[in-house]
């Protein structure tokens, strides 16, 4: 990848980290019955965001990266993910967030590698477990837990 890509994209995403935590800030800060509020994952989010951000603007300028062949642009893959996020979006409220996440990670996963599907598998179903379970017991936060029709 080229440094300059590596800067705007830097730039973008400072940009979009900062529109997270304004935006996070709009919400309220608690909803009814949870100790946590909505207000807090987006924030979270977008404190991540902008320190990754600064850090790869920061390696731009300071680390050195060897120029070789150019890489050809993957865009099979990045449309894959792209509709299974817009996918997961759309479905999340309906199917719940244990199946529908489990299930984006798991696509997201077999697209970038496609030999390890058993292992794709495992990592999906605890980190969709162990989300919700951390989320909603724990900090007793809400989430669309399982189908709405189930």
């Amino acid at each position: 990848m080229s440094l300059k890509f590596d800067r705007i994209a830097s730039v973008a995403f400072l940009a979009v980290g900062v529109l997270f935590i304004i935006g996070s800030k709009r919400l309220a800060s608690s909803s009814y019955g949870s100790v946590v509020g909505p207000d807090i994952f987006p924030f979270i989010l977008g404190i991540i965001l902008v320190l990754l951000s600064i850090r790869l603007f920061y390696e731009t300028f300071m680390g050195s990266r060897e120029q070789g062949e150019k890489e050809q642009l993957q865009y099979k893959p990045f449309l894959i993910i792209g509709v299974a996020t817009l996918v997961y979006i759309l479905t999340l409220e309906s199917v719940g967030y244990v199946i529908t996440t489990f299930l984006f990670l798991f696509v997201c996963f077999q697209t970038m590698e496609r030999s390890k599907w058993i292992s794709s598998l495992i990592i999906s179903a605890c980190f969709s477990g162990i989300v919700y379970f951390v989320f909603v017991e724990v900090l007793k936060g809400t989430l669309p837990g399982w189908p709405i029709w189930f």
